[in-house]
């Protein structure tokens, strides 16, 4: 570990849960569809799967993916967002940790997908994202999905440049033990082409 706050925390100081939770309310309102993300994710899934949302945030996509039927645990290190996430869904598995120490919260292993969306790579703390990608790799079963999305660019980031490339990226689902199954620009299946500001990716787990 590096000892560094994530890029989510030096932004938001940790403070940032019910603000984020009003801005996608705020959409909703104004009728944009903000259940892209679990739908990309519930086309590719079984009926009743097991998901762990990494980096959940306010919980968002994992309750609609319960709405739709699965089981979902999220995982934030943001205790305001996790609070927000467990006043919509207090039935639902929430737990507070980073998740460079994933193996260690207590979860049971074996999920059909993990998510990390809204740029949770990227936002990570410095230096850890090779170590993230790997608990979350050993957090699925043998054939089991890593879905990500994550801005490329300034343009779809919070930051001022882009701390990781799509090809750092690939490089440690590969050292994971991940091969990479589909790649698009967006979460409703727009085709991936180079140098696209955002990547949606699907990576399988080895099968044993």
């Amino acid at each position: 570990m590096t000892g560094q706050r994530d890029r989510w925390a030096e932004l938001t100081g940790g403070q940032g849960g019910d603000e984020y939770a009003q801005r996608f309310a705020r959409l909703a309102e104004s009728g944009h569809d903000i259940h892209g993300e679990a739908t990309f994710c519930a086309a590719l899934l079984k009926p009743a799967a097991r998901v762990l949302d990494a980096g959940c945030g306010t919980g968002r996509i994992a309750i609609r993916l319960a709405v739709l039927g699965h089981h979902c645990t999220g995982v934030d290190v943001d205790s305001s967002m996790l609070a927000v996430a467990r006043r919509d869904a207090p039935t639902q598995e929430w737990v507070l940790g980073d998740l460079a120490r994933l193996d260690t919260l207590g979860l049971n292993p074996g999920f059909d997908l993990v998510l990390a969306a809204g740029n949770v790579i990227p936002l990570l703390a410095p230096g850890t994202e090779s170590v993230v990608v790997r608990q979350l790799a050993a957090a699925l079963r043998s054939g089991g999905l890593l879905v990500t999305g994550m801005g490329l660019d300034a343009a779809h980031l919070p930051l001022a440049e882009p701390p990781v490339t799509i090809t750092d990226f690939d490089h440690w689902c590969a050292q994971a033990g991940l091969t990479l199954r589909q790649r698009y620009a967006t979460w409703s299946g727009d085709p991936y082409y180079q140098r696209c500001g955002y990547a949606v990716s699907v990576h399988s787990r080895l099968a044993t």
